[in-house]
C-alpha cells in the first residue's frame, strides 16, 4: 500500500526528517510538513510560506522543535515546528543566494553557506552574526557542523574543502584541501556515531585524536574520509564509492552511522554500507535527477526529493531491498518510454544542420546532459558537427564517457534528423527548466540576457540590480546592467502559449 505526500508545484531541493516529521522544500518558494505517524499526512498548517525566492535547503533543529530554511531572497527563516509561525528571520549582510543551512547539535549555532562566498555561523538564540569564515573563492555549496558541534566543516562549487573552529576567536581556516572533488561539492555528511571508523585509523602516534567519519560527494563519485579534528585538523582519504554515473547531488548517514545514501543526477539513489565500502541496493524511481536524501531517525524510511517535483519515500526496515512506499502523484517534467528515452519536448525547431552551437547547448539541457554544454561550446559544436558524431568522437573527443550519455545522444540525434524529436506536446507542468527565471522559478514572459550570460524575467532581475550589482546564479560581479532581451526563446515561449500547450 503506497501514501501520496501533497505534491510540490516546482523542484524538490530538500528533504530533512525530525522524530515525528518529514519536512521538504522547493523551488516553489514553499516549506511543507508531513506527520510520520499518519502515513505523512501533511499539517493543517502546511505550507509554510514566508520566502519571496527559490528554497534550497531545510533542517530541523536537533530536538525538533524548530526548522531553518535558507533561499535565494537571502534570509534564513526559523519555524516553529508546533504551529508553522515564523519566530526569528536573519538576514545575510550581502544579500546573497543563501545554499546551504544545517544546525549544530547543541541547538546554539546556526551555519550557512552562500553565494557570496562566505560561510556564517550564527547565535540562534540573539538571532545575530556570531562569526563569519572567509576563505572560499567560489559558491559555499555544503558546509556542516561535527557531532561534538566544535568545528564546521565547508565545500565550494571548486571542490575544495575546509575545516574551521566554531568557538575560538579565530577565523583563519584550520585546513585546506583545493582537491577535494574535481568539480563541485556537492554535500557533506558527518556520521553522527563516534569512533565509528575506529579500525582504519592509526591511533599509536596520537591515541587521544577525535575524529570522525565523513563522506562528502562531487563529480560522479562518493568519498569517505576519516575527519581528525584534534590535535590537529585534517582528513584522510579512507576510499571512493563508485556507482553512480553521473554528478552526486547529496549524502547522508542513518542516525546510527551504519548506512549511507547517495542521490546523483542518473536519478538513482543508491544505499551504502559506509564501514565496509559495499553497495547494498540501487532505488530506482525518479524520472529526474535526484537533489536531496534523508533517513528517518528511527530507521525506517529514506527520503528522497528529486526535480522531477517528487519525493519518495522508501521503506528501508528490512535488510531486502528498498520499496517505495510514498510519491508524489505529478507527472515527470519530460515524458519518457518505458527505455527511458524522451518521448517528446516542446522546442520546436529548425533542420539540424542550421542549429547554432548555442542551439545544441539547449538542446542538451533539455536532455538533462547540460553537464556536457561547457564542452560543446569549447570545441564549437554546431548541427553539422553533430551530425556527423559518432560514440568513438563522443568519448574521446567529448569526453562523454558514460555509454548510456553517447547511446542517449546518438539516439537522440536520430530522433531530430528523422523530425520526430519535437513533434509531441507535454501535458501541462511538464516544462522545461529554461523556459522559468531562474529567480523566481517562473514561467518567463519577457526574457533578457543578463552581462552574466544567464536569462532572466525582465521585472525579476530589474528588482534584483535595484539592490546589487552581481550575477543572481555566479555572485560575481557584473560589468555592466545592460538586458538584451531573449527574443528567440520569447518566440518559441509564446508561440508554445498560443497552441495551448502550458
Amino acid at each position: 500500500m503506497s501514501t501520496i505526500l501533497q505534491t510540490h508545484s516546482s523542484d524538490v531541493n530538500c528533504t530533512a526528517f525530525s522524530g515525528s516529521l518529514l519536512a521538504t522544500c522547493s523551488g516553489d518558494k514553499t516549506i511543507r510538513l508531513y506527520d510520520i505517524s499518519k502515513d505523512f499526512e501533511e499539517l493543517p498548517f502546511s505550507p509554510l510560506i514566508g520566502h519571496s525566492y527559490y528554497v534550497h535547503c531545510c533542517v530541523f533543529s536537533p530536538f525538533g522543535t524548530h526548522i531553518a530554511s535558507c533561499s535565494t531572497d537571502g534570509k534564513i527563516i526559523i519555524w516553529d515546528t508546533k504551529n508553522g509561525q515564523s519566530v526569528r528571520i536573519f538576514n545575510h549582510e550581502s544579500n546573497a543566494i543563501i545554499r546551504v543551512c544545517s544546525y549544530s547539535a547543541n541547538s546554539k549555532y546556526l551555519v550557512t553557506g552562500a553565494a557570496d562566498n562566505i560561510v556564517c555561523i550564527w547565535d540562534v538564540d540573539s538571532c545575530k552574526l556570531y562569526k563569519s569564515l572567509d576563505g572560499h573563492v567560489n559558491v559555499v555549496t555544503a558546509c556542516t557542523f561535527t557531532p561534538d558541534s566544535d568545528f564546521v566543516v565547508s565545500g565550494s562549487a571548486n571542490g575544495d574543502l575546509r575545516i574551521w573552529n566554531t568557538c575560538s576567536k579565530n577565523s583563519t581556516c584550520l585546513f585546506y584541501d583545493p582537491n577535494c572533488h574535481d568539480f563541485t561539492l556537492g554535500c557533506i555528511a558527518i556520521s553522527p556515531t563516534f569512533a565509528s571508523t575506529k579500525d582504519s585509523f592509526e591511533l599509536t602516534t596520537h591515541p587521544t585524536a577525535i575524529h570522525f567519519l565523513m563522506a562528502t560527494c562531487g563529480d560522479s563519485l562518493v568519498k569517505l574520509w576519516d575527519l581528525i579534528t584534534s590535535p590537529l585538523c585534517c582528513t584522510k582519504l579512507r576510499c571512493k564509492l563508485k556507482g553512480h554515473t553521473a554528478n552526486v547531488n547529496s549524502v547522508a548517514f542513518s542516525a546510527n552511522g551504519l548506512l549511507l545514501a547517495s542521490g546523483s543526477f542518473d536519478k538513482t539513489v543508491i544505499l551504502w554500507n559506509p564501514l565496509t565500502s559495499e553497495r547494498i541496493s540501487v532505488l530506482d524511481g525518479h524520472s529526474r535527477y535526484v537533489t536531496s536524501v534523508a533517513f528517518s531517525l528511527d530507521g525506517m524510511y529514506l527520503a528522497s526529493g528529486s526535480n522531477d517535483r517528487t519525493v519518495r519515500i522508501w521503506n528501508i526496515s528490512h535488510n531486502q531491498g528498498c520499496r517505495s512506499i510514498a510519491y508524489n502523484i505529478t507527472q515527470p517534467l519530460i515524458s519518457r518510454s518505458k527505455d527511458g528515452e524522451i518521448d517528446n519536448q516542446l522546442l520546436e525547431s529548425t533542420a539540424l544542420k542550421d542549429w547554432s552551437v548555442q542551439d545544441v547547448c539547449e538542446w542538451l539541457q533539455l536532455l538533462g546532459l547540460s553537464q556536457y554544454s561547457k564542452t560543446f561550446k569549447e570545441n564549437c559544436i554546431d548541427g553539422q558537427e553533430l551530425i556527423m558524431m559518432d560514440s568513438d568522437m563522443l568519448a574521446s573527443g567529448l569526453a562523454v564517457e558514460p555509454l548510456g550519455h553517447r547511446n542517449k545522444l546518438l539516439r537522440s540525434v536520430k530522433a531530430v534528423k528523422e523530425n520526430t524529436f519535437f513533434t509531441q506536446k507535454e501535458s501541462d507542468g511538464d516544462i522545461p527548466d529554461e523556459y522559468h527565471c531562474p529567480i523566481t522559478r517562473e514561467i518567463m514572459k519577457d526574457p533578457v540576457i543578463c552581462a552574466d550570460g544567464y536569462t532572466y524575467e525582465r521585472n525579476s532581475i530589474e528588482t534584483w540590480l535595484q539592490r546589487n550589482n552581481t550575477s543572481p546564479m555566479t555572485n560575481t560581479q557584473l560589468i555592466n546592467c545592460q538586458l538584451t532581451p531573449n527574443r528567440s526563446l520569447k518566440a518559441i515561449i509564446q508561440r508554445i502559449i498560443k497552441s495551448d500547450t502550458f
